[in-house]
């Protein structure tokens, strides 16, 4: 594990990449804030993690390290080793987690909850949505002692991905006035996640659907072998793709309307709006 830090003093704010090794996008935006000359405001720990996977081109070694947080990881593993030092690393924190994913192409966010520090970071960001994560935290990094926002940056192993990843850290150090800088706010759809989809076993597959946009009972969202799967029920898609997850297609979601920036002058708080409870 890699440790760096951008200005002086003792940094409660954190930018993480290369918790999955196959994911380098958040590591070459870490590297070009280094390259940067910024004026920096507040210090800022920037912590390229798992070195041995990124240098092998793999997500992971022995386990997942963002599922990593937990005892149940064999104790010879090379990521429960990780797991413990990041968590020590970033502990007292606000921490920016850059990932990318197969699922869409547009930057969004992940958080255990839409409150507090969410609510003031995440409208800030360049992101298309927020994804509320709360009831699937067990064993991942926002199980450590830190304030975590996750971001996927776009689809895994792109240029593209890698220009929002920067675009994305630039925007959290200014939203944390880590650096000088405007970061206005804006309204942002919220997901929570919800139950996986299943994957049946097949050779082909393929998904008719985009993410965040909803789907209607009886509609064809995907395809296994060329066998058409219908929707039981509405929902919307989160983290869908066809080759993302082994065992998943990705997550059934419900809308709980957006974050919305308060109207008030000079409030920085937000709030949610708008809620449903459409499955």
């Amino acid at each position: 594990m890699r440790v760096e830090q951008l200005g002086d003093g003792e940094p409660d704010l954190a930018v993480v990449g290369a918790v999955h090794g196959d994911e380098p996008c958040g590591v070459r935006a870490i590297e070009r804030l280094l390259e940067d000359d910024l004026n920096v405001l507040r210090p800022v720990k920037l912590v390229v993690v798992n070195e041995r996977a990124l240098e092998a081109g793999v997500r992971y070694t022995d386990a997942d390290l963002n599922r990593a947080f937990t005892d149940e990881i064999p104790e010879d593993a090379h990521e429960r080793d990780l797991a413990k030092r990041l968590g020590d690393e970033i502990r007292g924190c606000t921490v920016l987690s850059i990932h990318s994913t197969q699922s869409h192409a547009d930057p969004f966010a992940i958080a255990s909850g839409v409150g507090g520090f969410v609510s003031e970071i995440a409208p800030r960001l360049p992101v298309a949505a927020l994804v509320d994560t709360q009831d699937f935290g067990e064993g991942r990094l926002f199980a450590t002692d830190a304030d975590i926002i996750e971001v996927e940056a776009g689809l895994q192993g792109t240029d593209t991905a890698a220009e929002n990843a920067y675009r994305l850290a630039r925007a959290f150090l200014t939203a944390t006035g880590a650096i000088p800088g405007d970061a206005p706010a804006r309204d942002l759809p919220v997901f929570r996640m919800g139950d996986p989809i299943a994957k049946p076993r097949g050779e082909e597959y393929e998904v008719f659907v985009e993410n965040f946009e909803r789907v209607e009972a009886g509609q064809t969202f995907a395809a296994v072998d060329g066998e058409e799967l219908t929707a039981a029920e509405s929902f919307w898609p989160v983290l869908l793709s066809p080759y993302g997850y082994v065992d998943q297609f990705g997550y059934r979601g419900t809308s709980e309307g957006r974050l919305s920036p308060q109207s008030s002058e000079g409030a920085n708080s937000t709030s949610v709006n708008s809620r449903s409870s459409a499955q």
